[in-house]
């Protein structure tokens, strides 16, 4: 077998996930984002928001922030360099599969 051309081998697999994707599109396009607030965009329960965090963590794409905020804890999630770059590459890949480059 020759190497994969076709442009879905380029699909990022920790982004491919609907949920995933969707938090990726919202903290690509913020500076850093509260759990609460990406929690209630990408409407999934704190538990689901928080093992796909640990997924994009863990891929080193999601940087985790916590404090306080008037006494109360708080999280903060941004998209690294590096999880932007990916987010990039795997439009890229889309956009070739449904050929708009």
């Amino acid at each position: 077998m020759s190497r994969p051309e076709h442009p879905r081998h380029l699909l990022d697999r920790e982004i491919h996930s609907p949920v995933r994707l969707s938090i990726m599109t919202l903290l690509v396009a913020a500076e850093q984002a509260e759990f609460r607030r990406v929690r209630d965009t990408v409407e999934v329960s704190d538990s689901a928001l928080s093992k796909h965090i640990s997924t994009l963590e863990s891929a080193g794409y999601v940087e985790v922030r916590k404090g306080n905020v008037d006494g109360r804890p708080r999280t903060w999630l941004s998209a690294t360099p590096l999880g932007r770059r990916a987010y990039e590459s795997h439009l890229a890949a889309l956009d070739a599969i449904i050929g708009r480059s």
